[in-house]
């Protein structure tokens, strides 16, 4: 009877423990990515202001964090960096937008079909081999330095990721699925909305952050144009008149939103992509 007591009682305490749910589990999770992901920077920062403090390492060429938090403090102050922020944003995500959606188009083109992939991809690697830095006396020959020059030099950059990988999704999609879709009767746009873009969508999304990335990269090239605005600018000032800690402000501008812009594209991978059940490593 004791031990019959004894079973009974530890029955109850697991039923009167509370399950974590799906949600708390995931919350759970981010939290302990977010824990490990800080290690290294905060070690780093911590040295860094150590040794800045103590002399060893020069104040000019690299400022202690605290004294680049005051550097950024003060820019919110006055309005600069909030105006700064603004008009690169909004080049790089017109940028992103403009070469990012003709580079999915085309790619889905030339996936598609064979003569477009003759037709077109040799021209589209040629010119993908042409470097950002040699294009752009001719961008500000053509254009001006205003901001069509800068928002089609950021487009450049961003249309060959999403071209290549959503040419490279298309062509790695199983070929006996089409098969299956042929025998079911599915219209070639059926087969290409059902089929050929849910198949594509991992390699797609995956060109998106590198376009993304890619935009910002070429924000700073884009900037450096004669622009009188913009983080680039604002970096490119300072360095001129040796204000280290605002150029590693504008470092921390691009790194935070670069980050942040990932960061929302692979939530929408989680999203979309849930149903692969591909491996996440131990």
């Amino acid at each position: 009877m004791s031990q019959q007591g004894e079973l009974a009682g530890v029955n109850l305490d697991v039923a009167q423990k509370p399950s974590l749910t799906d949600k708390q589990i995931r919350l759970k999770q981010r939290l302990k990515r977010t824990y490990l992901g800080a290690i290294v920077p905060i070690a780093v920062l911590i040295a860094w202001q150590v040794l800045g403090q103590s002399g060893i390492i020069s104040s000019l060429l690299f400022p202690t964090p605290m004294r680049i938090i005051s550097a950024g403090i003060r820019l919110i102050q006055t309005g600069e960096l909030y105006e700064n922020i603004r008009i690169s944003v909004f080049r790089a995500l017109s940028g992103f937008l403009l070469g990012g959606t003709l580079g999915l188009a085309f790619g889905i083109l030339v996936g598609l079909f064979r003569r477009t992939e003759r037709a077109l991809d040799p021209t589209v690697q040629m010119i993908r081999m042409v470097p950002h830095l040699a294009i752009a006396p001719l961008f500000i020959l053509w254009f001006g330095i205003g901001e069509t020059a800068k928002i089609l030099l950021i487009a450049k950059g961003a249309f060959f990721p999403l071209y290549i990988n959503a040419f490279l999704g298309i062509r790695g999609v199983d070929n006996k699925l089409f098969d299956v879709t042929r025998v079911l009767g599915f219209s070639k746009w059926k087969q290409v909305i059902r089929l050929t873009i849910p198949g594509a969508l991992p390699h797609i999304l995956l060109g998106v952050r590198i376009s993304l990335g890619v935009s910002w990269l070429g924000l700073v090239v884009a900037e450096l144009m004669g622009s009188t605005s913009g983080i680039g600018y604002m970096m490119s000032d300072a360095r001129q008149f040796s204000k280290t800690p605002v150029v590693f402000v504008g470092i921390l501008i691009f790194a935070v939103f670069g980050i942040a812009a990932d960061s929302a594209v692979r939530g929408l991978e989680r999203k979309w992509l849930s149903w692969q059940d591909s491996y996440k490593g131990h």
